[in-house]
């Protein structure tokens, strides 16, 4: 019996690309399903009552949400091109700095106001946190590796995100010249 795995996103969401480029990395086929946020599908409803919105992964029918939650079910449904570092320390690290951010960098740039003053306090602060993810990457193509993985996918996101914010705030905030490893 074939596999049938959907995934229900949109184009602009970070974390809808994120989950596309695991499996596109896994080199899992799948049916992709635009979603618009504005008007919900029943399909997507369905499949993630609670919060209503995407990425949603189904596989064989069961409903998977949420961006990181989805991209371990992936590593650890699909064996091949492993994205999770195998030793149990790497992969708690990738796990921490996944979840750094998620939980530190991406709200405090979804934070900004049209107000001058925040739009400085928020480019200080984001500036001051990707000083930190930055020093993680240690001179390294990838974190943890030398093939891209989770933390890589993960990341990934703020390039998506930071070209937004970046025009919103009117300050670059990543750029090869502030974060040349990063970049």
């Amino acid at each position: 019996m074939a596999e049938e795995v959907k995934l229900y996103g949109t184009w602009v969401s970070p974390f809808s690309r994120s989950v596309e480029l695991a499996l596109k990395l896994k080199g899992i086929p799948y049916e992709y399903i635009e979603e618009d946020l504005h008007n919900k599908s029943p399909d997507l409803i369905k499949c993630n009552p609670i919060h209503q919105k995407v990425p949603v992964l189904v596989h064989n029918g069961k409903p998977i949400v949420e961006s990181l939650v989805i991209i371990e079910y992936i590593d650890e449904t699909w064996k091949n091109n492993p994205i999770l570092p195998q030793d149990p320390y790497q992969r708690a690290m990738a796990r921490f700095w996944a979840k750094f951010i998620e939980e530190k960098i991406l709200p405090l740039a979804m934070k900004a106001t049209n107000s001058e003053e925040e739009k400085e306090k928020v480019g200080v602060e984001i500036f001051q946190l990707m000083k930190i993810l930055e020093g993680e990457l240690n001179e390294k193509d990838f974190f943890g590796s030398e093939n891209i993985g989770y933390l890589d996918i993960v990341a990934a996101i703020i390039a998506v995100w930071f070209r937004v914010t970046q025009e919103f705030l009117g300050v670059k905030i990543v750029s090869e010249e502030k974060f040349p490893v990063l970049f």
